[in-house]
């Protein structure tokens, strides 16, 4: 049986929805976008679902990229540890984090190597400088910057849009004091090169990133994911030059196909969204997939069973 029907198969009973009275014992439950939260008293379950966000909108499924989404966290935040700590514990099932609880500053912090995506639409509507950095007058699409560039984001609930900001309005509006937020800045860029170089190990760039952070007993830590298909873009590297020559799109292995996608059907996050088809779900599993097999060096094996009847049976005893 090929990849695609593997997945085909799965989707008759994707993972998108948790029993949470069945998992009550594990604590309060928090629904966010992507994952289902069982807080503790000091620590969290994060049980990541198959439920897929896109411009800050829950809009579908796409069948196992909960799982492939937790496995590249997972090597990740492995792979990074020696940069910072981070809020991991355990895997106890393959779409789960057991994590430390922290608490989470009010902000992302996105860095980006290229011009592209949400700050390239920035740029083209004349929107960002809201960020307050400089770009070159005469940026294109794409275009690969000689010094990475931090451009954060407030964090918001499911339903809201996260709001571009700048690292002076972070501070000013008290969000988080200057001596935490350089810091923090510095991390993330940190991780973001050893990001580049585990992507150019595997034939890949590591285009931007989003980062989270908490504090756990006063110390700076990263949380939630890093590196992911969801909160990164990846470009397939030997085919850059020529396409950004030529003016075309990048072949890319991340959750940045679905929104041009949906851009292309009119939609951007505001009214009624398209129904996404099955075919298009299927593709960006397979980008999903693809990127779990050239980041983590194996291939992604398709569960033959109910994921939800194992998920239970291992968080129930």
């Amino acid at each position: 049986m090929t990849l695609r029907q593997d997945l085909n198969r799965y989707m008759e009973s994707d993972f998108t929805s948790i029993d949470v009275e069945r998992l009550a014992h594990l604590g309060d439950h928090r629904k966010g976008k992507v994952r289902d939260l069982f807080l503790g008293d000091k620590e969290i379950l994060m049980v990541t679902t198959d439920r897929l966000s896109a411009f800050d909108v829950v809009l579908t499924s796409i069948p196992c990229k909960g799982a492939i989404l937790n496995a590249i966290a997972v090597e990740s935040f492995r792979r990074t540890e020696d940069i910072i700590e981070n809020h991991l514990i355990d895997v106890p099932h393959p779409n789960v984090m057991r994590v430390r609880r922290a608490e989470p500053l009010p902000i992302e912090v996105i860095i980006r190597r290229y011009v592209t995506g949400s700050l390239w639409r920035d740029v083209e509507a004349g929107t960002a400088g809201v960020y307050e950095i400089d770009l070159p007058a005469d940026i294109k699409k794409d275009q690969r910057l000689d010094e990475l560039i931090i451009t954060p984001s407030t964090k918001a609930e499911v339903g809201i849009h996260d709001e571009p900001i700048s690292r002076r309005v972070i501070v000013e509006e008290g969000l988080v004091t200057k001596e935490l937020l350089d810091e923090t800045c510095e991390i993330a860029l940190q991780l973001f090169k050893r990001g580049e170089q585990l992507a150019a190990e595997s034939g890949l760039i590591l285009v931007d990133t989003k980062y989270e952070f908490g504090v756990i007993d006063g110390k700076l830590v990263v949380i939630d994911e890093i590196h992911t298909a969801d909160s990164s873009r990846y470009w397939v590297a030997d085919e850059y030059q020529e396409r950004f020559d030529a003016g075309q799109p990048q072949r890319m292995l991340d959750k940045e196909n679905i929104r041009q996608w949906l851009i292309g059907e009119g939609y951007m996050g505001d009214g009624e969204p398209p129904e996404i088809p099955m075919d298009v779900r299927l593709d960006l599993a397979e980008k999903y997939a693809a990127l779990h097999q050239k980041l983590l060096g194996a291939e992604f094996e398709v569960p033959s069973g109910d994921v939800q009847k194992t998920l239970y049976d291992t968080l129930d005893s």
